[in-house]
């Protein structure tokens, strides 16, 4: 009885190295670490639960936000999840800021007994929808935040403006970016793949991505059922490219250049921090702490203080510019029924003369 001949191969084997790390990869999952930094109220939570459409997070309640302690004011929200798809898993840690956080992104990481890469991969800046351009303190936040991790800059609550003025608004905020020299991450453009390459650059330029966040779903005047938000003129949908970006930043984040962005976090900005480290501590030399003076918690204290005020002070003129925006919007509203109505009263006046004119030719 002879055996079974064996599987030939050709080569040595190089060639299936891929299969091995496609194996590799399937049978462990992958790690990937999100933060979302931005003022408060500007639909963070919001659009992380729709990106995965999942509550991985409950809407915060912002009515009783100026009643928070100081402390609170850059407090870290760490959320983590298990996502399965085609029996594929991806273990997500979202690190959610409750308002305007600057801090180093590689070096404050929560207290943790396993040792799992909680390194942040990309952190999502959100940016108020003025219609004007990035305020200084944006500015100096994206500049820090750009050099320790894969910055992507999206402008937030975007069906609060115009088709026009969200495209000047966008343009002005790439503007911006370039003459202060913010880096942020741009996705890798592929010459051997002319598809892959056209979607890189499609991506690039759509950056900062406009964004509208719901897990809401509502109906469409044609009947369909979507994720979007309801107004008297319409529906905004959360995946019509017409409508916003949400479908390319998801494509960024998840279905195209997720390992991209794990792969740069590892070789860029985490080696540009080790040589930063081994370049300024001794080898065993612990972390430089700050000295317990009290001259420094004073002027600490004050600096939060300022900082308290100086949001309670944006907030509010942002209230007041988001009321005077709704009541715009109410009278438009307003003038457009009133137009709608005037046009159908016009069509029935039509109807009826000509009505009277068939009627009199009839006679005839």
């Amino acid at each position: 009885m002879s055996s079974a001949p064996a599987p030939s191969f050709d080569g040595i084997g190089i060639a299936n190295l891929p299969n091995q790390r496609h194996k590799i990869v399937a049978k462990h999952g992958a790690h990937f670490t999100m933060m979302v930094v931005g003022e408060s109220g500007l639909g963070k939570t919001t659009l992380v639960n729709t990106l995965f459409t999942t509550e991985l997070s409950p809407p915060r309640n912002y009515n009783r936000r100026h009643h928070k302690q100081l402390d609170k004011l850059t407090e870290v929200e760490i959320i983590k999840a298990e996502l399965e798809e085609k029996q594929f898993k991806v273990k997500l840690t979202v690190i959610d800021t409750p308002g305007l956080v600057t801090m180093s992104t590689t070096e404050q990481q929560p207290q943790r007994n396993e040792k799992i890469d909680l390194r942040v991969h990309a952190c999502l800046y959100f940016i108020r929808p003025t219609g004007h351009t990035l305020k200084p303190l944006d500015i100096e936040i994206m500049k820090r935040l750009g050099t320790r991790v894969n910055l992507i800059p999206v402008v937030a609550k975007a069906d609060t403006l115009t088709q026009n003025d969200l495209f000047l608004f966008k343009q002005r905020v790439r503007e911006v970016i370039a003459a202060q020299g913010i880096r942020i991450y741009q996705p890798p453009v592929e010459t051997d793949d002319e598809t892959a390459a056209e979607h890189a650059r499609m991506l690039t330029d759509a950056i900062p991505f406009s964004i509208i966040g719901s897990t809401e779903d509502v109906q469409t005047p044609d009947g369909r059922l979507v994720k979007g938000r309801e107004y008297l003129w319409g529906v905004a949908e959360v995946e019509n490219e017409n409508h916003c970006d949400f479908r390319k930043l998801r494509s960024l984040l998840i279905r195209t250049h997720m390992l991209d962005l794990i792969s740069t976090t590892e070789e860029l900005h985490y080696e540009n921090y080790r040589q930063q480290q081994m370049e300024t501590r001794k080898f065993g030399e612990p972390k430089v702490k700050k000295v317990d003076n009290p001259k420094f918690k004073e002027e600490e204290e004050s600096l939060r203080k300022r900082f308290t005020e100086q949001v309670k002070a944006e907030e509010a003129r942002f209230r007041q510019w988001e009321q005077h925006l709704i009541a715009e919007r109410d009278r438009l509203n307003k003038d457009l029924e009133m137009a709608h109505s005037a046009i159908k009263t016009l069509e029935a006046e039509l109807d009826n003369l000509q009505a009277g004119y068939g009627r009199g030719s009839a006679r005839r």
